[in-house]
């Protein structure tokens, strides 16, 4: 097992002390496939579900959410109301992977933009996933995929020019919205080493930029006028909508156990990315940048804390090599087509928009 989580009584317990383990391995028919997938309400879960729609070896999906996706595309896909942030989640999930005959997980229920609620954030991503992770040891899975992001790198001025899979996570711990997804991503590699039988595939994906999506890059990229750093030029990878999709299908399709880096072709400077999508820059000083959005942050004016003020200093490039070399992952888009479909989007009236969450309202899945 992962961890253990809280049982009723407010102790800590385990799933297999709840109730026996399910199978000792769950039977896999690559031509009949059940998967889950939590988190499935917001942008990749309902792009992917869509995808799933039309292949016929994805018998049916289960679609795990604390609110049903705007449209389910078709029969197969079933809705299950599961809030992760609660105590009896686990076993709630582990029933139903035994009863729906589940062999793959695909664990996206994660927030898109940092929030002031810290502590159900806590709940959500960090307890979320350890919940998630001991149904699926509980019910021996085939195969676990999770969202991690390129970002838990971390903005630094000692960066390397690429980050490979086996650079440090150095984001700014003391930030909720990284250490959160940090601690999700070590309960998962744990849960690797410890069910050596299932395939655990992490996919970081570099900040997704597009007008469909609800995230914190799309609304901040989206202002007419963007604060950047006096003095500072990152250079910026960015993930097309698409191509995200197409990451998780391909991990889906085939077995590939690991971490990988998905990002778009190339990069740009974040002054030429302003530039071809129309936006005016307005460079300010860090001493008076930091203080103006801790300001602005704790008035809910803005969409991130002071922390994120790192990456308009330095750059966070991945290497993708190895999703190239082992998945056959190849973006359709390169970064300065990213910026102008997302520039496109915009001229044409899409909307980026704001979503409220469970608990603060609806927290938005990305």
């Amino acid at each position: 097992m992962v961890t253990t989580p809280r049982d009723g009584s407010g102790q800590r317990g385990s799933v297999s002390s709840k109730q026996d383990k399910l199978v000792l391995q769950r039977r896999y028919e690559p031509d009949r496939r059940v998967i889950a997938v939590t988190g499935a309400s917001g942008f990749i879960g309902r792009e992917l579900l869509r995808r799933l729609e039309d292949d016929r070896r994805y018998q049916r999906v289960l679609a795990i959410d604390v609110a049903p996706p705007p449209a389910l595309p078709s029969p197969k896909t079933l809705f299950f109301k599961i809030d992760l942030t609660q105590p009896t989640a686990d076993v709630e999930l582990a029933r139903l992977f035994s009863a729906q005959g589940v062999d793959t997980l695909v664990h996206l229920a994660f927030l898109s933009r940092p929030t002031h609620n810290g502590p159900w954030a806590h709940e959500l991503e960090a307890i979320g996933t350890m919940h998630t992770l001991n149904a699926a040891a509980a019910s021996s899975l085939h195969k676990v995929i999770l969202w991690s992001l390129t970002a838990l790198y971390g903005a630094h001025p000692d960066n390397p020019a690429y980050l490979d899979e086996s650079s440090p996570r150095r984001s700014v711990p003391e930030s909720r919205f990284f250490g959160d997804k940090l601690e999700a991503e070590r309960l998962t590699l744990r849960f690797a080493d410890e069910n050596p039988a299932s395939v655990v595939t992490v996919l970081r994906t570099a900040p997704i930029l597009g007008h469909r999506v609800e995230n914190y890059i799309s609304r901040f990229f989206a202002q007419p006028i963007v604060p950047t750093v006096l003095g500072y030029d990152p250079l910026v990878q960015l993930l097309g909508e698409d191509d995200v999709v197409r990451a998780f299908k391909l991990a889906l399709d085939a077995d590939y156990g690991g971490c990988f880096n998905i990002a778009g072709e190339g990069v740009l400077p974040l002054s030429t990315i302003l530039a071809l999508s129309g936006r005016l820059p307005l460079p300010l000083p860090y001493r008076m940048l930091v203080p103006a959005i801790r300001l602005l942050w704790m008035s809910q004016l803005v969409e991130a804390p002071p922390l994120f003020i790192d990456f308009l200093r330095y750059s966070c490039v991945a290497e993708t090599r190895k999703a190239i070399q082992e998945m056959g992952f190849f973006a359709q888009q390169d970064v300065r087509q990213v910026v102008r479909g997302f520039a496109e989007g915009a001229a044409a009236g899409a909307d980026v928009h704001h979503t409220p969450s469970p608990r603060e309202g609806s927290e938005v899945r990305r």
